[in-house]
């Protein structure tokens, strides 16, 4: 199929005149620009994220969406059939992360440019998002028009990331360490184990942990003994203790 891309024509503010009498044509000056019109895919399973996406991006003339999804296997599947030009793709999403969505979505070989757009402002997820693909990493907390800046950005060439979260991310290029040392074991856990790590330091107790990740109490529990192996915590409080400390260390 075909990529989505496409151009239409857009008139320049004040250039419109009225034919001459004789019919002849307006100055060949003032005929019309031609407008790059780039596709958006929109991925986030909360319906008034992506209706204000759709708002902020209905106001730019070289953006238009192309498709909408809510959860991981629905957003693979729209992004194969549309090829859009570019993704705007939520971390936290049902069943599959936003993450393991990014590198399905890279596995596939589409010159599309991806765009995360996180409530979570800890560098580990911006750091893990851009290594499984991402070109650019937002937060929802960040104006509207670091959106379409981010867009026109990554579609750019660049590498676009939220300023709230550069200076932590550019610590670590420097030094090829966490910008805190207690970042240091977090980079043994899969993807899953730091959504269940950040939801404990949230106070968010097992069985909400489940509803909110689609996952059985059981494969949670799993993932909370995975975590204290790793990270050689030896009981539940200190699990939640290492938790929350470590997502105020994330701040």
């Amino acid at each position: 199929m075909k990529r989505s891309t496409r151009s239409k024509p857009a008139v320049k503010k004040g250039t419109a005149r009225a034919k001459k009498a004789t019919g002849e044509e307006a100055a060949s000056d003032d005929q019309a620009t031609i407008c790059t019109v780039s596709s958006v895919l929109l991925v986030d399973d909360h319906p008034v994220v992506r209706q204000g996406l759709r708002e902020i991006i209905r106001r730019e003339n070289d953006f238009e969406v192309c498709g909408e999804a809510e959860e991981a296997t629905q957003a693979l599947a729209m992004f194969e059939d549309l090829l859009p030009d570019v993704a705007i793709v939520d971390i936290s999403l049902g069943g599959k992360s936003g993450i393991d969505l990014i590198k399905d979505m890279r596995a596939l070989g589409v010159p599309c440019r991806i765009l995360v757009l996180s409530v979570h402002a800890e560098s580990t997820y911006a750091e893990r998002a851009l290594h499984a693909g991402a070109n650019g990493y937002i937060l929802k907390q960040d104006a509207p028009r670091v959106v379409i800046d981010g867009l026109r950005r990554i579609l750019s060439g660049e590498i676009y990331v939220s300023d709230r979260l550069a200076p932590k991310l550019l610590a670590r290029l420097a030094t090829g360490r966490p910008a805190d040392f207690r970042d240091a074991p977090i980079s043994s856990l899969s993807d899953r184990e730091l959504d269940v790590l950040e939801l404990l330091g949230r106070g968010v107790g097992t069985r909400e942990i489940a509803e909110r990740l689609r996952l059985s109490v059981s494969t949670v529990e799993t993932h909370r003994a995975n975590i204290k192996i790793k990270l050689n915590i030896d009981s539940a409080s200190a699990l939640v203790s290492f938790a929350t400390e470590w997502l105020l260390s994330q701040q």
